[in-house]
């Protein structure tokens, strides 16, 4: 049952991230990653207010931070498609631009997951 849990949350994950970056890419253009930036940053927010919320408050069952956490959140981010677009941008001669992905995306990120860990605290 715990991996059929994880597999709706990553099916429903995977879909979210797919959907929204290309939304994104509609709207901004395809010239930088602006859609698995966005996943990865809220993504990383989301992954912070839920561990507060499910595992340290409100003590949830383990289903619940397989279902959300684990299955969708694990889905809707994605460091495989960050990594193969940094180096896509660097094979390309572009280093600039994949120096500025990279640094944004792992700051960007770590810094997203806190603020969604202080913000429960707070909240709670």
């Amino acid at each position: 049952m715990q991996w059929l849990i994880i597999a709706l949350g990553g099916a429903f994950g995977a879909v979210s991230r797919a959907f929204i970056s290309a939304q994104v890419a509609k709207a901004l253009g395809a010239t930088f990653p602006f859609g698995t930036l966005l996943v990865n940053v809220v993504g990383s927010f989301l992954m912070g207010l839920c561990f507060v919320i499910i595992v340290e408050q409100l003590k949830m069952p383990s289903h619940w931070r397989e279902l959300i956490m684990v299955g969708f959140l694990g889905a809707f981010t994605t460091f495989s498609t960050f990594s193969l677009e940094s180096l896509s941008m660097l094979q390309h001669g572009q280093w600039h631009m994949a120096l500025l992905y990279m640094l944004t995306s792992l700051t960007g990120c770590v810094l997203a997951c806190y603020c969604g860990w202080a913000f429960a605290k707070w909240l709670i």
